[in-house]
């Protein structure tokens, strides 16, 4: 049942993930990152780790998630920083994506090692994960009360660089499972929200486009993937009440019709009032 867990799990988050850059290059960084960020691998991973480890494995790790997305924002808000930075270095896109990832990394062992002190752990799963959505919250208005430009790409995004992304995706949602059926609920769920996502996307756009339209959708990106931290916070209620297909289901629709939709609504209209593309 685990390694079944595991590879529907992998094999779903792999072909879902591809979605998100052909939407940035097809409707530009607003669109297509806003609503191509709407929950897509947390959804069998929650599944996975829900038959993985059970109910109590389900709500240590999707505790965890909204923190690990405010990782990711701050994941993406470097791209927005570096880039200006690392163009004066030889190669920008490498310096960037690594500097990237140490952010990450870096920010992840402190947030581990946060979550698992006395006072912190005491908290119920539910307080830790509505605590850690209003710290993302925070981090995502901040960043874009000031728009990118975010046009649309001109060319394609080569299919060998999306065949990489679906396996960079299954291959973490592979893992944050195998991480749940150890016992290891708080790694899991850190594991789940890696940014293979946002990293495969900036990394194609920026060689397909250049720099400006992965910088462009770095913040709609940010926006809109904050719908999986509301997703997880539903899904910790609605897979136990309603199962693996119909809890899904709910989560999912209250985390897009909740949150993906207005965030769009606001920022574009954030967009037309101060005059950028998008």
């Amino acid at each position: 049942m685990v390694l079944t867990s595991i590879l529907v799990s992998a094999a779903l988050a792999g072909i879902v993930a591809t979605a998100v850059t052909v939407a940035i290059e097809k409707w530009g960084g607003l669109i297509g990152g806003l609503l191509g960020t709407a929950p897509s691998t947390i959804v069998p991973a929650a599944i996975g780790m829900h038959l993985a480890g059970g109910e109590e494995a389900l709500q240590a790790s999707l505790s965890i998630v909204p923190f690990g997305m405010m990782l990711n924002a701050l994941f993406l808000g470097a791209w927005l920083v570096l880039p200006r930075w690392s163009e004066q270095r030889r190669y920008p896109l490498l310096v960037t994506t690594l500097a990237s990832l140490a952010v990450w990394a870096s920010l992840g062992t402190v947030l581990l090692l946060v979550a698992g002190s006395e006072t912190v752990s005491a908290w119920s799963a539910r307080t830790m994960a509505l605590v850690g959505f209003a710290c993302l919250l925070v981090v995502v208005v901040g960043f874009n009360r000031r728009p990118q430009q975010a046009p649309k790409g001109t060319k394609s995004v080569s299919k060998q660089v999306l065949l990489m992304r679906g396996v960079m995706a299954a291959t973490a949602i592979g893992v944050a499972v195998w991480l749940s059926g150890l016992g290891y609920p708080l790694l899991a769920g850190l594991a789940s929200v890696f940014p293979a996502i946002f990293l495969t996307s900036m990394v194609a756009l920026w060689l397909a486009q250049g720099p400006t339209v992965p910088r462009g959708a770095a913040g709609p990106m940010m926006l809109g993937g904050a719908s999986v931290a509301v997703y997880a916070n539903l899904a910790m209620w609605s897979l136990p009440a309603y199962g693996v297909v119909w809890g899904s289901v709910l989560a999912w629709l209250g985390s897009v019709v909740g949150w993906s939709l207005p965030a769009f609504l606001v920022l574009r209209r954030v967009h037309a009032r101060q005059g950028v593309s998008g």
